[in-house]
């Protein structure tokens, strides 16, 4: 599985923790940035990763801001991403098995590592459960075509 990973400098800590802990877990990681604590601005990670995911690059993508909340608004402006900002592992699961969630957000002033980390495996193992939810996944993206 490959996933793209990135953060402003609020959230460089928690990515870069983030980050080592999915490939430890053997994930394929391809890592946009930034690379230091200099102030930058989230959307332009947010686009990066977003693009990714939904031109098929990236099976997924995990960013993280200070709160976010930004990077979760910066991505789902790219068509074919939904982004979700997630602050426990019951919101992972459900964002994936309900929304079939893309983009995990997390919050670097707010999350310990090992809730991150958790919160991360679990959206990774959790599987989209199709059904009535694919329905409204497909509402989702029809609002999305109509712009």
């Amino acid at each position: 599985m490959r996933l793209y990973v990135g953060s402003d400098h609020a959230g460089f800590a928690l990515k870069e923790h983030v980050r080592e802990h999915l490939e430890h877990e053997g994930y394929e990681v391809v890592d946009v940035g930034t690379h230091t604590e200099e102030s930058v601005d989230y959307p332009d990670f947010a686009r990066q990763v977003g693009e990714a995911v939904a031109a098929g690059d990236a099976d997924y993508g995990v960013l993280v801001c200070g709160s976010g909340l930004g990077m979760a608004i910066a991505a789902n402006k790219v068509d074919g991403v939904r982004a979700v900002q997630v602050m426990d592992t019951e919101m992972a699961k459900m964002s994936r098995m309900h929304n079939d969630a893309n983009i995990v957000t997390l919050a670097g002033r707010y999350t310990e590592p090992e809730i991150a980390d958790a919160i991360v495996d679990t959206f990774l193992a959790t599987a989209f459960e199709g059904g009535r939810h694919q329905n409204r996944v497909d509402k989702i993206a029809a609002i999305e075509h109509e712009g």
